[in-house]
């Protein structure tokens, strides 16, 4: 009977405690949302963008990969030359898994030679056919002269024929969210049932400067020697302004002049694409047009610091009653002038959060918003390992989530 007694009181004396507890310990489940810093920033009028003449048009923020401003950005055109950065990216993902290397020596077939050859009105790296040509000088070739028998020499060394190659980039292109593109060649040889989106071309050429910034930079090279000719880029904006750092043009007569360009000024980075201006100088100017709108009327803050605890939620079965959580890269956000004070962040974060976790394990979501419209979702993680606590530390645990889960059912009951 004694021992009976004393598992009584035991048990009675648990309860009592982790009801008085068990108030103070939830409190602290439910993070409050971060506060963004709040500059003064003076009210200041944004003028629409500059008027461009051009099919379409495309100027998107590189952090938020969010759209500042655009004409038609979902209009099908045919994209020329700009089709290579679609194969630039392929053969960059192909190298990053290993499947050809820098180093390779690849064969120069009777095909490459013949439909991008100097025999074509296209632009040509001046490949001699049944050569062996190092991947890494084609890649060059084909980035900075826009070489079109550059671009099939590399498609038929990765997959074996360009017909395949296409599917490769469509498969990528799906990949991405490219909804409006078909690709049909490597090159951009004007082709039925070849065309894109200024907005897919946005998508493209912010997944290839995240994803692969080496192969990137090759853009900004101004000029390439290859068998004794030295051809320029023909990004003129290179020259223009030296905040550009790539990306692409592309021309014929059924695309007009195009243009990828993007530029980094600070922490800021802008893509801009023009699709089917009407000169060469055009679309430079119009490209230069909307980097410089950009930059001059909105602006790019960096709202949170990597490593940073943004909350401490309460940590259930863990050595740890804590938790911080924060973000793995940095919070980038860009914004029309002005309109920073206005953001909104929340997090969004499981309840309870139970023990284990590691270090950088995604534990939520936070979500930065402007006058109720999504601006950036990121995710929340992990700052630190949270290993099991001991036994009878669960066992404590336990208990108070008994109490938690029994206080909430009552409340939603009501």
């Amino acid at each position: 009977m004694t021992f009976f007694r004393c598992r009584t009181t035991v048990l009675a004396t648990l309860a009592i405690v982790a009801a008085a507890l068990v108030g103070g310990a939830f409190a602290q489940q439910a993070p409050p949302a971060p506060t963004v810093p709040r500059p003064v920033v003076p009210a200041a009028p944004v003028p629409p963008p500059p008027d461009i003449d051009a099919k379409s048009w495309v100027l998107m923020d590189y952090a938020t990969g969010r759209i500042l401003a655009s004409k038609d950005p979902n209009k099908r055109v045919i994209p020329a030359s700009i089709t290579k950065i679609m194969t630039d990216y392929v053969v960059s993902a192909e190298i990053a898994a290993g499947k050809v290397h820098m180093n390779d020596k690849v064969f120069i077939s009777k095909h490459a030679w013949q439909a991008g050859g100097a025999g074509t009105d296209g632009s040509t790296s001046f490949l001699k056919v049944n050569s062996e040509v190092p991947l890494k000088d084609l890649l060059y070739g084909m980035i900075i002269q826009s070489g079109n028998d550059s671009a099939i020499a590399l498609a038929e060394h990765v997959a074996g024929s360009e017909g395949a190659f296409a599917a490769l980039m469509n498969a990528y292109a799906k990949q991405l969210g490219m909804s409006g593109t078909h690709y049909s060649n490597a090159s951009g040889y004007p082709v039925p049932n070849h065309y894109t989106t200024a907005r897919d071309v946005a998508v493209l050429s912010r997944a290839l400067i995240h994803n692969f910034p080496a192969d990137y930079a090759i853009s900004a090279i101004k000029e390439f020697k290859w068998n004794g000719i030295t051809q320029h880029n023909r990004n003129t904006l290179l020259w223009r302004d030296p905040s550009v750092d790539g990306i692409k043009t592309g021309h014929t007569s059924a695309a007009g002049y195009c243009l990828a360009a993007s530029a980094k000024r600070g922490d800021q980075r802008l893509i801009a694409i023009v699709m089917g201006a009407t000169t060469e100088q055009g679309r430079a100017d119009d490209a230069q047009a909307l980097l410089n709108y950009g930059f001059r009327f909105f602006e790019t803050h960096k709202v949170y610091t990597p490593g940073k605890a943004l909350a401490t939620p309460r940590l259930w079965k863990g050595e740890a009653d804590k938790l911080p959580i924060g973000v793995a890269e940095p919070v980038l956000v860009t914004v029309k002038r002005g309109e920073y004070d206005k953001l909104k962040a929340t997090m969004d974060i499981p309840d309870p959060l139970i023990a284990p976790f590691k270090k950088d394990q995604k534990i939520g979501t936070l979500r930065i918003t402007l006058d109720g419209k999504p601006v950036l979702t990121q995710p929340l993680v992990a700052l630190q390992d949270a290993p099991e606590g001991g036994f009878f530390s669960r066992l404590w645990d336990t208990i108070l989530l008994w109490f938690h889960h029994s206080s909430h059912d009552k409340k939603d009951a009501k």
